[in-house]
């Protein structure tokens, strides 16, 4: 089959090819799906499980790409709760091959149906989004009606769902990004905006909860603003600066299907829209993967027509 393979840690994108591997096999609960269409997040570069397996021993020439929509093609022993030609989407585990190939074996566990009347592209642009924004913000972060929300990029792939479900529940969303990204964040639903490079997060005055997907110097100025009892939640990885009087919170987003029905089901409604930029096909995957400028929303790979 063909899979799109990380061949050189210190390359990263550039480092990518096109390759013929051998089409999976399903373990005990696993179902083998074949993959109509894959998301794609630029950090996987940065993520352990990309280069090595659980035990820490060096993984040569993975197959990336931990999020898709496709079919159910074979059942592994034990299996429960799926059937042959069903559609699913959701996350692969990441110390597992990925989903950037036309076939990937996957614990049943991490699936959810996708309805029928989801496209498989939209399908796929929603597991790690999606679940990133939920967890975050519900789990993680707690959020309450009538409280304020910070939400970082809020114009991308994860920010924008972040933005959408925060005033879906009863916030109050102050976006930020560029300067470029303002009227993206807005029509998101973000009551104001904040240019990052251009205005100050302290004449923000304060917010109770933080969803941080930038880190660095940005995480630490924004810590500084959260109200006493407020919480920082990151996705960029353990936090480097935190509330004086709040929570600091970092996670890994989970496969979660009960979840993962939630929010297609408001994709369905028209409640909630992803944001997808780049669409590609497999055999023009690399350039898409490997872009020479700066890319909106999030991109996903289609495997088959």
């Amino acid at each position: 089959m063909k899979a799109i393979v990380a061949m050189d840690q210190a390359a990263e994108a550039a480092g990518i090819t096109l390759a013929e591997r051998p089409e999976p096999t399903p373990a005990i609960n696993d179902v083998v799906v074949e993959v109509h269409a894959s998301g794609f997040v630029p950090a996987e570069w940065e993520w352990p499980s990309t280069w090595v397996d659980r035990s820490g021993h060096g993984r040569a020439q993975a197959i990336i790409g931990h999020e898709f929509a496709g079919v159910v093609s074979s059942l592994g022993y034990g299996t429960t709760g799926l059937s042959l030609g069903q559609r699913v989407f959701g996350i692969t585990d990441w110390h597992r091959d990925g989903t950037l190939a036309e076939y990937a074996a996957v614990e049943a566990r991490n699936l959810a149906p996708l309805p029928g009347n989801v496209d498989f592209t939209v399908g796929a642009s929603l597991p790690i989004s999606g679940l990133t924004a939920w967890q975050g913000l519900f789990q993680h972060g707690r959020l309450q009606a009538g409280q304020s929300v910070l939400a970082h990029g809020a114009a991308g792939a994860v920010g924008s769902v972040v933005t959408q479900l925060a005033r879906a529940f009863g916030a109050y969303v102050i976006g930020t990004g560029r300067v470029a990204d303002r009227q993206a964040a807005l029509d998101f639903g973000a009551n104001e905006f904040l240019d990052l490079d251009h205005e100050d997060l302290d004449d923000i005055g304060g917010v109770d909860l933080v969803f941080d997907v930038i880190g660095g110097d940005i995480q630490r100025r924004s810590a500084s603003i959260i109200r006493p009892g407020g919480t920082l939640v990151s996705v960029v990885g353990p936090v480097e600066a935190r509330p004086v009087h709040g929570l600091a919170v970092d996670f890994v987003v989970e496969s979660v299907p009960s979840q993962l029905m939630e929010i297609v089901d408001r994709v369905r409604d028209g409640r909630l829209r992803t944001h997808i930029g780049t669409v590609a096909t497999l055999d023009d995957a690399i350039p898409a993967l490997n872009p020479t400028e700066r890319r909106k929303g999030k991109t996903v790979i289609r495997v088959r027509p």
